[in-house]
């Protein structure tokens, strides 16, 4: 069983007389004191973080305090430990002292000794995770910045929420386009949590064929169907002490998600073909691209799962929503693809950020990064929503002197500007600031056209 976190100071000596002499002194100071005879078993009892003191004995039987001081620095090298003894020459009290004892005590010694030496650890001790938890958090806004690119409003409340929640026990559903970044999210709900420690398994749920889904999740033992020769663990066991995210939960059956959201509600988990109810600790994260509230509506999904999962949305923003967060996510991924391939960096010019821009990535940051890599190995492409007209839907990480680049600029606008509808050329040209006769002059230029019936009328004559 492990201490608790309100133990302030936990005191070993074999001597039981003594032990509660100083056990009496310590509690009437107002500190929380946990006694103990022996030293054995004491580092797996105690967290990294636990923000208490360790008083021992040197001479025990079994672990005596040296021994004891060496185990606990393995774990926390921060740990504060106070050594007592009977025996007090001066090349034991320099041992301990460069095994890393924070203070050495020689019997018999005065109560306020030991209690200004008891004080002061525990001041160091606060300090010191304070600083750690602050040193934690920094790490883990640059771990998030790192992975959620990007200094649009949204990402900056995604982010914000993120940390939030990470913090929590409790179960996240993410809601977010194909290719959003779903999975990053939970990943990174998982990596800054306790649970960091532990297993993070993903599955996707749309990926399962119906046969299998249920043995995959929950498990099965010997003989709970034909083929079953042998115990299966299931994702959910396996995640046990850890995070299990769920990708597009929408695509289970209902009958599985019966289980689940006793599962949900029970933190247990029972094998195909077993009795037994298997406890867990451990953590849901839940993700969609569906309005789940709709498909409950249309029976699709059961309500009470959703509003069981509900409790904590994170919402994903796709990536038409973020403005100039899309030219810093291709940039990004052209220099790590550029990297990866050993080839020299391309900027991205004028028009090829306009391009970007302008651009309503349906596959969201997948297709960004699929974008960005063939960039970055010197490929030509053509973005989804402008094939009409090549002209504007093209990059190349060419850069070109500077009238090329204006040019090309000048032809991307245009280009980009024809997408829209328009009813005249008379409409193209305000809309693009520019006089009827220089863009038809530009038209001509740059090989496009007005293809639409209403630019032959009379008065674009």
């Amino acid at each position: 069983m492990s201490i608790d976190n309100s133990i302030q100071v936990v005191l070993i000596d074999d001597d039981p007389h003594l032990r509660q002499a100083l056990c009496q002194t310590l509690d009437l100071a107002g500190l929380k004191v946990l006694p103990l005879g022996e030293a054995t078993g004491l580092t797996a009892r105690l967290s990294r973080d636990w923000p208490g003191v360790v008083v021992s004995d040197i001479r025990m039987p079994g672990m005596d305090g040296l021994e004891l001081l060496t185990e606990l620095h393995g774990q926390d090298p921060d740990l504060p430990v106070l050594l007592i003894t009977g025996h007090g020459d001066v090349p034991l009290a320099v041992q301990a002292m460069r095994a890393g004892a924070y203070d050495f005590l020689e019997k018999p010694f005065a109560s306020d000794a030991l209690l200004d030496s008891v004080r002061r650890a525990l001041a160091l001790r606060r300090l010191v995770l304070d600083n750690r938890s602050l040193r934690l958090a920094l790490s883990d806004r640059q771990q998030l910045s790192t992975r959620l690119v990007g200094h649009s409003p949204q990402m900056l409340r995604l982010r914000e929420q993120i940390g939030a929640l990470a913090a929590t026990k409790a179960d996240v559903l993410i809601l977010g386009e194909t290719g959003a970044g779903k999975e990053v999210v939970a990943r990174a709900l998982h990596d800054l949590s306790s649970r960091r420690s532990g297993p993070f398994v993903a599955i996707n749920a749309g990926a399962l064929a119906e046969s299998v889904v249920e043995s995959e999740l929950f498990g099965h033992e010997p003989g709970a169907f034909t083929g079953a020769q042998k115990r299966r663990i299931g994702k959910f066991e396996f995640a046990n002490g850890g995070t299990l995210f769920l990708d597009e939960i929408e695509s289970m059956s209902l009958d599985v998600q019966v289980k689940l959201l006793r599962l949900l509600q029970e933190r247990v988990v029972e094998r195909l073909g077993g009795n037994q109810l298997i406890p867990l600790d451990i953590r849901i994260i839940a993700a969609t691209k569906e309005d789940l509230r709709q498909a409950a509506d249309q029976g699709r999904f059961r309500a009470d799962l959703y509003y069981r999962l509900n409790v904590a949305p994170l919402r994903i923003p796709p990536l038409r929503e973020r403005g100039e967060d899309a030219l810093m996510l291709f940039q990004h991924f052209a220099d790590e693809a550029s990297s990866r391939h050993g080839l020299p960096l391309h900027e991205l010019q004028p028009g090829q950020r306009a391009l970007l821009l302008r651009h309503s990535w349906p596959g969201n940051v997948r297709e960004l990064q699929n974008a960005a890599e063939r960039f970055a190995l010197g490929l030509e492409l053509a973005l989804d929503n402008t094939q009409d007209h090549p002209a504007a839907g093209v990059l190349t990480s060419t850069p070109g002197g500077l009238s090329e680049q204006v040019e090309q600029f000048e032809k991307s606008l245009i280009a980009a500007e024809l997408t829209r509808p328009h009813s005249s050329v008379r409409s193209l040209a305000e809309a693009l600031g520019v006089p009827r006769k220089t863009l038809h002059d530009k038209l001509r230029k740059h090989g496009l056209n007005f293809a639409d019936s209403a630019s032959q009328s009379s008065d674009d004559e």
